[in-house]
C-alpha cells in the first residue's frame, strides 16, 4: 500500500523525532525510553537503522555513574508537542471532511491507516484485515503474507500480460482523475473499466502504479500501455506511436457545451469574477466549443418576495456569451444547491418559501419517520394554494414566464438553444429517496417519500376509489434508507411489492411522478413556445439485477423485472416534445466493478432500457458526463456512447454537455485532451498528440 501513497526513500530525507523520557520501572529504578516518530515520507526506518539510533541514544544519555541526563532542552520538547497537536488537528479535519462530504464510513477514532484503506477500497482494491492490499481483479493470485514484493511481482505480471514492450517515448504526468457522484450516486463507487480500444486497465480506473524493483518505493504513477522501467527513480512510460482507437472523422456533428460553475452568479444575483470568466469563455470559443450551460436558481432570482425577480447577474452573463457568439443551455433550477457530492456552494430555496415551510412543513417531502427534506417542494402541493395564494406549478410557471420575457431577444436570436426544466431534487425527475443527510449510504434502497399531509390525502383518495380504504398507508416493511432488498419483506424476492397492495401503492406512487412531470412540462412548453425543452432522468442502476429493482421503486420508477417503468415516462416526454437528458455517458462501461457486482447493479442494462424507450418514442436524447473526466480513455468511452458504432439506424445523441468548467480543465495538458475530444465530437479528423495524457 505504501507504493500507492509513498515517495522514494532516496528522494526524501528521513525525519525521525525522538522524545526521551525518564521513567521509573517496577523496581523504582530510572530508565530511558525513546519515542520515534515516522518521517515526513511516512516510512518507518529499517530495523538496523532503528538499532543504530537506539545505540546512539544510549551513548548520549548514559553517564559513567549509571545516571541519565536529558538530551534536549524543555523548549524543544514543547515544540515537539505543538507539532504533534498540529498533526492531530489536521488529521481530525481530514477525517471530518471525509465523513461529511465524501461519505466515508470511518470509525470515530480513525487514524491515517483507516483513511488509506478507505481510499484503496474506493480505487477498487481489496484491503484485508491484516493490511494486505491487492487489486480486486487479481483475487485468484493474492500475494502471500504481508510481503510487498509479492504484490509488486503480481502487478508486474499483470503489466507484462497487458502490453508488449515498446520504446521509451514519454514520462507519465502522474495525474489520476477523481470521480464525482451527483444526487443519488455515491462518491467513489463507480470507475470506468477498460474499453476494447484500451491497451491496459488505466491508472484512472485502478491505481496501478505499483511496479518497481524489489521492495524499493517508486513514484506512484498511472499504469499505461507500453513498457515501464525505473530510470533515476522515475517511472518512464513507453507509448506506442499510435494507440488503436476508433476514428470519429466523418461521424455526425454533435454540439458540445460546457457547464459553468455552480456559483458563477452569487446570492445577490451578481456575476462573480466577470473578467476571469470572460477569459475562460474566450479560450473555450477558441477550440470551437458550441456553448455553455448555466443554472438559473429559483433561490437567487425570486429570493426575497413572491414574483419579485432579479435577473441582473444572468443578463450580464448572457450578454457576454452572446458577444462571443456562443450558445446557451439554461436550467430552470427549482431545487436547492448544497449537500450533494460536487456541490461547492449553498443556494437554498427562496426565503419566503422557507418561512412558509416553518409554519407548514408539509410543503416538503416527508419520510415515514416524519423527517422533512427541504431540497425541493413536495408534489403534493402542485395544485394546492399554499404558497401565498399560488400553487407550486403556478410558482414555477410565473418564474419561467418571467425568464422568457426578460431574455426574449436571446430566444429570438437563437442564442438560447435549450431550456432544461427542473422537476425534482438535483433537477431530476425523481423523488428525493436517497438523502445522505438522513442516513442514506450506497447501495441503500432508499425510502418512500409520501408522508406529508398532501400526498397522504392523495393516497387516501386513490385507495377509496379502489374500494380498499385500508390501503391508504405506506408500506410498513420496506426497511430504511440503507437497507438491502433481501432484508425487507416488501422488496425481497416474492415480496409484498408484487402483491395486490404493493402493485396498487407503487402504481399510485409512480403515477404522481409522471403527473408532476406532465403538469410542469406542459406549462414549460407554453412559456417557451418554439424552443427546445428537456427533462433530466437519473441513472439508478443498483439492485437492477434483483426482481424488485428496489432503489428505482423508492425513487418513483415502477420498473420491476416484470414491468417496464420507463415507457410511460418516455410517452409523457414525447407528448410535450421534450428531450431526454440522461447522464449515462459512462454508465455502460462500469459493469465489472466489484462494488457494483455486490449491489447487483447493471448500468448497461439500465442504459439500454432507457435509451430504447426514448428511441421508440422518437425522443431527442442529450447527455452529460456523470464523472469528472480529463483523460483520453474517459473521453473515448463517452464518444462510444454518444456515437454508438453498432446502431443499425445510425442514431446518436443530439448534444453533449461537459461537467464542468474548472481550473483543472484549463490546465494545458487537460485542455489539449479536451480540445481533441471536441473535434472528435464534431466529426473532425484529429492528429495523434504524442504528449497527451492517458
Amino acid at each position: 500500500m505504501q507504493k500507492l501513497i509513498g515517495a522514494n526513500e532516496e528522494d526524501d530525507e528521513e525525519e525521525i523525532e525522538m522524545d526521551v523520557k525518564e521513567e521509573d520501572n517496577e523496581n523504582g529504578q530510572k530508565h530511558i525510553s525513546a519515542q520515534m516518530m515516522l518521517g515526513a515520507d511516512g516510512v518507518m526506518p529499517s530495523t538496523s537503522h532503528q538499532f543504530q539510533i537506539q545505540q546512539q541514544l544510549q551513548e548520549q544519555v548514559s553517564t559513567p555513574g549509571g545516571g541519565a541526563r536529558r538530551s534536549r532542552p524543555l523548549e524543544e520538547k514543547e515544540r515537539t508537542k505543538l507539532r504533534e497537536r498540529h498533526r492531530r488537528a489536521l488529521t481530525a479535519r481530514i477525517l471530518a471532511g471525509l465523513r461529511k462530504h465524501g461519505n466515508y464510513n470511518l470509525r470515530v477514532r480513525a487514524d491515517i491507516n483507516d483513511v488509506i484503506a478507505a481510499l484503496a477500497r474506493e480505487a477498487g482494491w481489496v484491503v484485508l484485515p491484516d493490511g494486505t492490499t491487492f487489486p480486486s481483479r487479481s483475487q485468484g493470485s493474492r500475494p502471500a503474507g504481508d510481503s510487498s514484493a509479492g504484490l509488486t511481482s503480481s502487478s508486474s505480471e499483470m503489466l507484462s500480460q497487458q502490453a508488449p514492450p515498446t520504446s521509451l517515448q514519454g514520462v507519465s504526468s502522474g495525474y489520476c482523475a477523481l470521480v464525482e457522484y451527483n444526487a443519488c450516486h455515491m462518491k467513489g463507487v463507480f470507475m470506468p473499466t477498460p474499453a476494447p480500444y484500451d491497451l491496459s486497465s488505466s491508472g484512472h480506473s485502478q491505481s496501478s502504479g505499483m511496479v518497481g524493483n524489489g521492495g524499493e518505493q517508486t513514484e506512484s504513477l498511472p499504469l499505461i500501455a507500453g513498457s515501464m522501467e525505473v530510470i533515476n527513480d522515475k517511472q518512464i512510460i513507453g507509448l506506442p506511436p499510435k494507440l488503436p482507437e476508433r476514428d470519429f472523422a466523418g461521424t455526425p456533428y454533435v454540439p458540445v457545451y460546457v457547464m459553468l460553475p455552480l456559483g458563477v452568479v452569487n446570492m445577490k444575483c451578481e456575476l462573480v469574477d466577470p473578467d476571469g470568466l470572460l477569459k475562460q469563455l474566450r479560450v473555450l470559443k477558441s477550440i470551437n466549443v458550441d456553448g455553455v450551460m448555466i443554472d438559473c436558481w429559483w433561490g437567487i432570482v425570486e429570493a426575497h418576495a413572491p414574483q419579485e425577480y432579479n435577473w441582473n447577474g444572468y443578463r450580464k452573463l448572457f450578454q457576454m456569451v452572446h458577444e462571443l457568439k456562443l450558445k446557451l443551455q439554461v436550467v430552470m433550477s427549482f431545487h436547492e444547491c448544497g449537500g450533494n457530492v460536487g456541490d461547492d456552494v449553498c443556494i437554498p430555496l427562496p426565503h419566503w418559501v422557507a418561512e412558509i415551510g416553518r409554519s407548514n412543513p408539509d410543503i416538503f417531502f416527508t419520510d415515514r419517520e416524519g423527517r422533512r427534506n427541504t431540497e425541493c417542494l413536495s408534489w403534493g402541493i402542485d395544485k394546492e394554494r399554499v404558497l401565498r395564494g399560488r400553487t407550486a406549478v403556478e410558482v414555477y410557471f410565473d418564474f419561467m414566464r418571467s425568464f422568457r420575457v426578460e431574455f426574449n431577444e436571446f430566444f429570438e436570436d437563437g442564442i438560447i438553444s435549450m431550456v432544461e426544466v427542473g422537476l425534482g431534487p438535483c433537477g431530476e425527475l425523481r423523488y428525493p429517496s436517497c438523502p445522505v443527510k438522513h442516513g442514506w449510504r450506497y447501495p441503500g434502497i432508499g425510502e418512500f417519500q409520501c408522508y406529508d399531509q398532501y400526498m397522504l390525502k392523495s393516497l387516501r383518495k386513490a385507495a377509496e376509489m379502489r374500494g380498499h380504504s385500508f390501503w391508504a398507508r405506506g408500506p410498513d416493511n420496506a426497511g430504511s434508507y440503507s437497507s438491502h432488498p433481501h432484508e425487507t419483506g416488501f422488496f425481497c424476492d416474492e415480496g409484498d411489492y408484487d402483491g395486490y397492495y404493493g402493485r396498487f401503492f407503487l402504481n399510485w406512487y409512480s403515477q404522481l411522478l409522471i403527473n408532476h412531470g406532465d403538469l410542469v412540462l406542459s406549462l414549460a412548453k407554453l412559456a417557451f413556445e418554439g424552443s427546445c425543452i428537456a427533462a433530466k432522468l437519473p441513472g439508478i442502476h443498483w439492485w437492477y439485477k434483483t426482481s424488485s429493482h428496489a432503489a428505482e421503486l423508492t425513487a418513483g420508477f415502477y420498473n420491476p423485472c416484470n414491468r417496464d417503468g420507463y415507457i410511460a415516462i418516455a410517452a409523457m416526454l414525447h407528448k410535450h416534445g421534450a428531450a431526454l437528458n440522461f447522464a449515462c455517458a459512462e454508465l455502460q462501461f462500469l459493469e465489472q466493478l466489484e462494488d457494483l457486482q455486490e449491489a447487483l447493479a447493471n448500468p448497461q442494462g439500465l442504459v439500454w432500457q432507457v435509451l430504447n424507450a426514448a428511441w421508440e418514442a422518437c425522443i431527442t436524447v442529450v447527455s452529460e458526463n456523470a464523472f469528472v473526466c480529463h483523460d483520453r480513455v474517459g473521453y473515448n468511452k463517452i464518444l462510444e456512447n454518444v456515437k454508438p458504432v453498432n446502431d443499425p439506424d445510425g442514431r446518436h445523441f443530439s448534444s453533449f454537455t461537459y461537467l464542468r468548467l474548472t481550473p483543472l480543465l484549463m490546465e494545458r495538458q487537460n485542455f489539449m485532451e479536451f480540445e481533441r475530444f471536441v473535434k472528435r465530437m464534431h466529426g473532425e479528423a484529429v492528429l495523434y498528440l504524442q504528449g497527451s495524457q492517458w
